[in-house]
């Protein structure tokens, strides 16, 4: 499944900066920013999204106007960490539009989860209604995020360009 290299030059890696700054910036405008006209500057986009670059395309809402004011981070804990139990947690976790991240742990906790919530009540009818309820979960801990410090989507990328790394499934050996 190895397929050969392929390296993203200057001007690629500034075509995917501006598209995590602006993902709705317009042909023209990117050309301009990356230093070429407006046709190689589009086929490189197409190039680029070819390779899988582009997991998808989002607007970012802000959350406080939407009354969304509690960022809460839950730490969940299960009773065994076996397949079945972390299968299960990971299913019923993925139906909640409140559960914002959720990142299957090492260290002390199984499982770190962002929650956005309009209130303390809202918060408490999800720990109690809906985390507690799930089989095999037997330890939640949240703590609250007092101030957003910093919040970013764009990944960083090197300014003089990049290698692309092949992403292969594990072989048979491994298991």
């Amino acid at each position: 499944m190895t397929s050969s290299a392929r390296r993203l030059d200057r001007i690629d890696i500034g075509i995917l900066n501006q598209l995590q700054q602006n993902a709705r910036i317009t042909n023209a405008e990117l050309a301009k920013a990356v230093n070429l006209s407006p046709t190689p500057c589009f086929n490189r986009v197409r190039a680029l999204e070819k390779l899988g670059l582009f997991k998808q395309q989002v607007t970012l809402l802000d959350p406080e106007p939407l009354g969304l004011r509690i960022n809460v981070f839950i730490q969940v804990s299960l009773e065994k960490q076996v397949e079945d139990a972390l299968r299960r947690f990971e299913a019923a976790i993925s139906q909640r539009p409140e559960v914002m991240e959720c990142y299957l742990m090492s260290g002390d906790a199984d499982y770190l989860l962002r929650v956005v919530m309009p209130d303390m009540r809202t918060l408490e009818r999800f720990i109690i209604d809906r985390l507690t309820t799930i089989p095999g979960v037997s330890n939640i801990r949240s703590s609250f995020a007092l101030k957003q410090v910093r919040y970013k989507t764009a990944l960083p990328l090197p300014a003089s360009g990049l290698t692309l790394v092949d992403l292969e499934e594990p072989s048979a050996d491994w298991e």
